[in-house]
């Protein structure tokens, strides 16, 4: 079965994967901008979702969320570990996210962690107004970039802050946070990976 670009190598190590993300703290894993997510529920975009332990956390909070993932070895463990009303799982891809278009929604809160690299610089030209346009008119959106060694088997892209911002700037985004850090996995860490964390606002807002 032909496997969505970006998606490459995650089937096979699903197993390994679904135990090794349900040990990651969500508290730990996003400390850098935990002070930018709803103070009050709302609607919540979780591109990339995985097993969903960042979706079942937003719904914990209250959160309605919407949770994305194209790895149907990842999604239907997702969907089985976290059973909640408050979670809506769309097999849906990058760049185009036409199920999602169809939905014709916005949200409060866009979270694309540890995806956006997997996207080819034409896929990331596409998506940047693919994603704006899916925020509302206070919404924040949150994304990480991966540096470093790629895993075997992976499709990985060495994504700059700078043009992630540039690409933003043309969708009238503006940056509200830049960080950069270690990995908290160590592994990673022994391997040298590094993260950059950047959140965007509409500039009007």
């Amino acid at each position: 079965m032909a496997r969505i670009s970006g998606t490459e190598g995650y089937a096979e190590m699903a197993d390994y994967l679904v135990q090794q993300w349900q040990e990651i703290s969500f508290e730990e894993h996003h400390a850098a901008v935990l002070h930018l997510f709803p103070a009050t529920p709302g609607r919540v975009l979780d591109l990339g979702s995985g097993i969903g332990s960042d979706a079942a956390a937003f719904a914990a909070l209250g959160h309605q969320v919407v949770a994305v993932e194209p790895v149907s070895e990842l999604r239907l463990p997702g969907i089985e570990l976290h059973d909640s009303d408050l979670i809506t799982w769309l097999d849906d891809s990058l760049p185009d996210l036409a199920l999602l278009s169809s939905r014709k929604e916005t949200f409060d809160l866009i979270m694309l962690s540890a995806v956006w690299m997997h996207l080819d610089e034409a896929q990331r030209q596409q998506a940047m107004p693919r994603l704006a346009s899916l925020m509302n008119a206070s919404a924040t959106l949150i994304l990480s970039l991966r540096h470093g060694p790629v895993p075997a088997g992976r499709r990985m892209f060495d994504v700059s802050a700078a043009e992630t911002i540039e690409l933003a700037a043309l969708q009238n985004l503006k940056p509200i946070l830049h960080v950069e850090a270690a990995s908290i996995q160590k592994l990673n860490q022994q391997s040298g990976v590094t993260w950059t964390r950047l959140a965007f606002r509409h500039a009007t807002s």
